[in-house]
């Protein structure tokens, strides 16, 4: 553990903020489906109730929003853009397959973006980084089987979840120089101007409903995906090296599971644990094998 010097209070404290974040972004999925406005028009919720006080927490940390080179300020706007649609396809995604299905799939971005990196080093993967990919590919198959012995529409909701991560590690590749002139709070507060923008004109043109009649779900959804889950990450992200941030990653699959099957009778016969093992195991593999962009914390897994 790279904070090994701390005081163990302060370890203790980051792990339960690690385990805490990953569990409150593990419900994004649950809220998603009680909200009684389309799935796109829910993350526009979730993301435009949450912006004013992502702009306060930059204030308040004494983040800056403005003097940033243009540069940087046009890639954080597009990876913004990014984020946004990968929000609308992985809500998309959720209200049509398992919720352990669209949190797998939806985190799919780390292994996106380990195999990206073996493309811009013109090089094959090796060792550990194999042992990734095939875990990845397998487990993959056997879910998306799987949903498809289920209904053609569990199947296209896994392809939504898995457009969704691959969305995700467009967000972050072009995030990776643009996040050096920003601090964390206020490069999520500059990204979400832009996703907000997005997301409320995909909602539009799908036509599907947009204003709430109940606000809970959304504004639960809100506090819990991009404030709370969000805010716990940040903080605890720096205390520990990539394994152990990868290990406490599966707490989302895990959680979502037990919600899928508690409210939606969403039962996982053994074939479906071992998908979920697999892809599970790729996505700790990624983050500790194989070039990647630096870590940033899954605001959507939620």
């Amino acid at each position: 553990m790279s904070g090994g010097e701390q005081p163990l209070g302060a370890r203790v404290f980051a792990l339960a903020a690690l385990l805490l974040g990953n569990m409150a972004l593990a419900c994004g999925p649950w809220l998603v489906r009680l909200a009684d406005t389309g799935p796109v028009s829910a993350g526009f919720w979730r993301v435009a109730l949450a912006l004013p006080f992502l702009f306060l927490i930059a204030a308040v940390r004494g983040e800056r929003v403005g003097g940033i080179p243009r540069k940087a300020v046009l890639l954080v706007l597009a990876g913004g853009v990014f984020f946004g649609l990968d929000i609308a396809s992985w809500h998309v995604g959720i209200g049509d397959t398992r919720l352990a299905n669209a949190v797998l799939f939806g985190n799919s971005g780390s292994v996106i973006l380990m195999v990206w990196g073996f493309v811009m080093l013109h090089r094959l993967p090796k060792g550990r980084e194999w042992q990734a990919i095939t875990a990845a590919f397998a487990g993959a198959a056997i879910l998306l089987g799987r949903s498809l012995e289920l209904s053609a529409t569990n199947f296209v909701g896994d392809l939504f979840c898995l457009l969704a991560g691959l969305l995700y590690a467009g967000y972050l590749l072009l995030l990776q120089d643009a996040r050096r002139s920003f601090g964390s709070w206020s490069l999520l507060a500059v990204s979400s101007s832009a996703s907000v923008a997005v997301l409320f004109v995909v909602a539009q043109l799908s036509g599907e409903p947009f204003w709430p009649t109940d606000w809970t779900p959304v504004l639960v959804l809100a506090l819990s995906s991009q404030l709370v889950g969000q805010g716990l990450l940040v903080y605890s992200l720096k205390a520990f090296p990539p394994l152990v941030i990868g290990i406490a990653l599966l707490t989302q699959p895990a959680v979502a599971a037990v919600i899928g099957w508690l409210a939606f009778d969403e039962l996982l016969v053994p074939l479906d644990l071992l998908g979920i093992v697999l892809v599970g195991s790729a996505l700790v593999l990624a983050r500790v094998t194989g070039p990647k962009a630096p870590p940033e914390p899954r605001a959507n897994a939620a």
